[in-house]
This record gives structure tokens, C-alpha cells and sequence, in this order.
């Protein structure tokens, strides 16, 4: 009775705590500062970033480590010191900026924060602190330049064209028409654009200033300007006025242009800072999108259809390599087996030691200058590959279960090497290894999610894409949620029939 009284009171309890935190609003219910007096009485200004976008924004010191440079550091000890505490940097992925200032993790977005449409009705912007153009280059050599020399980006429409998703180049592409392939660096798209893999690369002129310097690309123009502002939530109404006080104060002191000149970024599109308010480009228009459409359901439709192909063709890899792997390591009296085994076993613990995101990057932006591969084709390759070490050891306790008598038996009736693996092995193992297998072909569908780092656009990466778009993560999470589980309980169901059928008859 006391058990029971005592779990109803903590249920009671949690549900209380959890009415509360709805009754609170999103930023309450995480901890936001929305006021200066909640940051003093803190002593720091959390400002989010992402390192790696790197220079000139943000970016380890290389001199200092540990120490972060940049000019956006400078206007942040610049916000800092107008507000009497210390600046304090929060490492956030770009695309995920927005949410984070709106769960309360940071006080201010502060990493080239583009004002554009599809934003103002989720962040207040400060007055801008920085002008810029997106800046559209291409190979040299590429006949297509001449088409889109005029100003018009409109001639990039149907060509692959390579940005940071969600920012106003990639809105500026979804207009004209144009293939927009996802990037979440700086550096790799130009890296592609150089190698072929890209027909062009829309970014702001001071990104491609600093990375798009590469022998055969060349800058085709400027399509048009927009602006930097700091990021804050709606509510934080004295907060974005001591903000804006102190960005007026370094625009008309000339401190904010001598920082552009420490990191020569400088120019006489600075001038412009003078303007009172952030203003949206005039190449954007509309209102944000809001929920899901009949269009954002097939692009996560197709979306599935790529994480599909790409598990399935890395798995088939997987289990064709992996049973190769497990087959070199038996023990074998040959002595010419013997490098062979030692040989599995290396690459075993290779792929199996080393992440599978590291040996993504290193086969599709590694072997890039001696074979370029396609992203997809180095998504299944590079799942597969890493995938096979796994199965391997799978496949050899199988075979490792077969009793040692059938095999001896099998030879003593005259069966060759190759038959006693196809007739009394294989078939043994293979019903042995069937949950394992199993197993990794789910766990593989999910992690298919890391391809979208060489620019393949899976579900996972449709789902942030949606999210960051529409101002919600909710009903895209759970849209995406669905389309796994849709594919993955078929599956699960298949494999259970199989193993009634290939298990030990009653």
C-alpha cells in the first residue's frame, strides 16, 4: 500500500512539473535570459557560433589554442563590454542557431546571421553590422559562364549549385530553379566545384573571397546585397536595445570598420551601415512557410527513396565483403592463408576502430584530387565498407558454430574444400548470423543519416532542411519518424519470417 501511495505521489509530482513547464512558454520553459538584468546578475553574454564556418567569422586561434579569432569574436567582446560582463562562446551547429537561441542555450545568435523573410517571424533582428553580396563562381573553362555574365542568376537554372542550406543564397537558387546541393562547410564546396562534382557555388562574397581563390575558378559576379544582424529573441526588448546602442556607437566611432580591417574584410559597401533597421532583400519576398504541404511531403518521400538505395547498396556491399572477411580468418594449415588472415583482420579493426564519419570524409573529399566519387556512390561505398568489418565478425561466429564433426564428416564422404563450404557451412552460418544481420541492416537504415556531410540529401537531412525552413522542428521530426519506422518494420518483419523458415524444425 505504501509502494503504491508513494508512486502516486511521484506521479502526481511529474505531472505537475510537466503541466508547469507547459504553461510556460518555449523560452521560459528552457531558461532564456530575455532581460540585461538576468545577464549581469549571470556575468556572461552566451553568444552561439559555428567553428566550422571558420575565418573570418569564428575560428581557433592557431597561435593561441584554445583561443577563438575572428571579427565576429571582437563584436561580441564588443557587446560584451557595453553590457559590463564577459563574452562566452557556444559552439552550435549553423542550421540549428535558430533553435538554439530559442530554447534559451544561447542569448544571442552572432555567425553571419542573414536577414531574410523566412526568419523574421522567429528571431528580432539588431541593426546590421555587416554588408555583403552573394558571389557566384565557376570553373574557367566552363562554357555556361557566358550565359550568366549579364547579372541574370537565372542562367544557373538547372545547373548544380552548391551553399549553405537554409541561408539566402540557397532561397535565392530554390527561385531561379537551380539544383541546390546542401553544404554544411564553407571550404567543401569549392573543393567540388574544382574537382567537377559541382557546375557552380553561390556564397557571400566574403566566404568566397577567402576559399574560392583555387586555380580554374573564377568569380562570375555579384547577385545582389544583403545584410548581417544579430540575433535575438522576440522578447528580449532591452536586451536588442543596448545591443543596437552599442553597435551604433562602433559604426559611428569607426571601431566596427577597423575590425573589418584587421581581418580584411573591409569595403565600401561598409558605408552602408549607417541605415537605421536591417532591411529584407528585395529579392525575397512572401511569408515564411508554416506546417507541411503536399510538396514538403514528397521531398521526404523521396528523401526515404535515397536513404533506401543507400542502405540497401551499402548493406549488399557489407554482406558480400563481410563474408569474404570472415571466410579469410578461419584457421586453415595452408601457410598462404596465413597473410591473408592477418591481412582481414587489419582492415577488421581498422574500420571498426576509426568512425564511420571520418572515413566518409576521407573517401569522398580525401581521394577527391586522385578520383573524385560521386556522392552517392561514396555513401553506399563508404557505409558498405565501414558496415563489412561488422559483418565479418558476425559471419566468422556462425561458421565458428558449426560443430567441427559435421565438417570432418563431410570430408571423411569425400567432399571437396569448396563443397563443405557451400553444403554444410554456409548454409549453417547464414541461419546462425540471420539476427545479426539483421540487426545492422536497421541500425545501418538510421545511420544513413551521415551521408548528408558529403552533400547527399537523405531523409534525416530533408527533415532539418523542412524544419529550418518552415520555423518548426515538431511535425517535420515526426514526419521523418514516421518514414523510418515505415521502412524499418516491414523490414524487421521479413527478417522474423525468415528466421521461421531457415530456423530448426520442431
Amino acid at each position: 500500500m505504501q509502494r503504491c501511495r508513494a508512486a502516486a505521489s511521484l506521479t502526481a509530482s511529474l505531472a505537475a512539473i510537466l503541466l508547469h513547464a507547459l504553461a510556460l512558454s518555449p523560452a521560459d520553459a528552457w531558461g532564456a535570459r530575455d532581460t540585461i538584468a538576468a545577464i549581469r546578475a549571470s556575468g556572461e553574454l552566451r553568444w552561439g557560433g559555428d567553428l566550422q564556418g571558420g575565418a573570418p567569422y569564428v575560428f581557433e586561434s592557431a597561435t593561441r589554442p584554445g583561443e577563438h579569432e575572428g571579427f565576429e569574436v571582437e563584436i561580441a567582446a564588443l557587446l560584451a563590454r557595453q553590457l559590463g560582463v564577459r563574452p562566452v562562446f557556444v559552439q552550435t551547429d549553423w542550421s540549428t542557431l535558430v533553435p538554439a537561441l530559442e530554447r534559451g542555450s544561447i542569448d544571442i545568435v552572432l555567425n553571419g546571421l542573414e536577414v531574410i523573410p523566412s526568419r523574421r517571424h522567429r528571431v528580432r533582428f539588431s541593426r546590421p553590422y555587416f554588408v555583403f553580396a552573394e558571389r557566384l563562381s565557376m570553373r574557367a573553362d566552363d562554357a555556361r559562364v557566358a550565359r550568366i555574365l549579364s547579372g541574370n542568376l537565372s542562367g544557373v537554372s538547372g545547373l548544380r549549385v552548391g551553399t549553405l542550406a537554409s541561408s539566402w543564397a540557397w532561397e535565392l537558387l530554390g527561385q531561379v530553379g537551380a539544383d541546390r546541393i546542401p553544404y554544411e562547410g564553407q571550404d567543401e564546396p569549392y573543393r567540388d566545384l574544382a574537382s567537377g562534382r559541382l557546375d557552380a557555388v553561390l556564397m557571400d562574397d566574403i566566404i568566397a573571397d577567402r576559399y574560392g581563390q583555387r586555380p580554374g575558378l573564377r568569380v562570375v559576379g555579384d547577385f545582389g546585397e544583403g545584410h548581417y544582424a544579430v540575433g535575438l529573441r522576440p522578447a528580449a526588448t532591452d536586451l536588442a536595445v543596448a545591443v543596437d546602442a552599442a553597435l551604433a556607437s562602433a559604426i559611428d566611432s569607426g571601431e566596427l570598420r577597423s575590425v573589418f580591417r584587421r581581418h580584411g574584410i573591409d569595403g565600401p559597401r561598409q558605408e552602408r551601415l549607417t541605415e537605421p533597421s536591417p532591411l529584407i532583400p528585395a529579392t525575397l519576398g512572401g511569408q515564411p512557410r508554416r506546417g507541411l504541404d503536399a510538396e514538403q511531403v514528397r521531398l521526404f518521400l523521396q528523401g526515404a527513396v535515397v536513404t533506401l538505395l543507400v542502405s540497401v547498396g551499402a548493406m549488399g556491399i557489407a554482406m558480400i565483403l563481410g563474408m569474404a572477411l570472415a571466410l579469410a580468418r578461419l584457421p586453415s594449415p595452408r601457410p598462404g592463408r596465413r597473410g591473408l588472415a592477418v591481412a582481414a583482420t587489419i582492415y577488421i579493426e581498422l574500420f571498426r576502430g576509426t568512425p564511420v564519419l571520418l572515413q566518409l570524409y576521407v573517401l569522398y573529399y580525401g581521394l577527391a584530387p586522385v578520383y573524385p566519387l560521386s556522392p552517392l556512390v561514396a555513401a553506399v561505398l563508404g557505409l558498405g565498407l565501414n558496415y563489412a568489418a561488422y559483418e565479418a565478425e558476425i559471419y566468422r561466429a556462425g561458421l565458428q558454430a558449426v560443430p567441427r564433426g559435421q565438417i570432418e564428416a563431410a570430408e571423411a564422404l569425400g567432399m571437396s574444400s569448396l563443397m563443405v563450404l557451400r553444403r554444410v557451412l554456409l548454409p549453417q552460418a547464414v541461419r546462425v548470423s540471420l539476427p545479426g544481420v539483421a540487426n545492422d541492416f536497421i541500425a545501418l537504415l538510421k545511420d544513413s543519416s551521415l551521408v548528408s556531410v558529403i552533400t547527399v540529401v537523405e531523409l534525416t537531412k530533408r527533415m532539418t532542411i523542412a524544419a529550418v525552413d518552415g520555423g518548426g522542428w515538431l511535425l517535420p521530426g515526426l514526419l521523418c519518424a514516421a518514414f523510418y519506422l515505415a521502412m524499418s518494420l516491414p523490414l524487421s518483419q521479413l527478417l522474423r519470417r525468415l528466421e521461421r523458415r531457415l530456423g530448426p524444425r520442431p
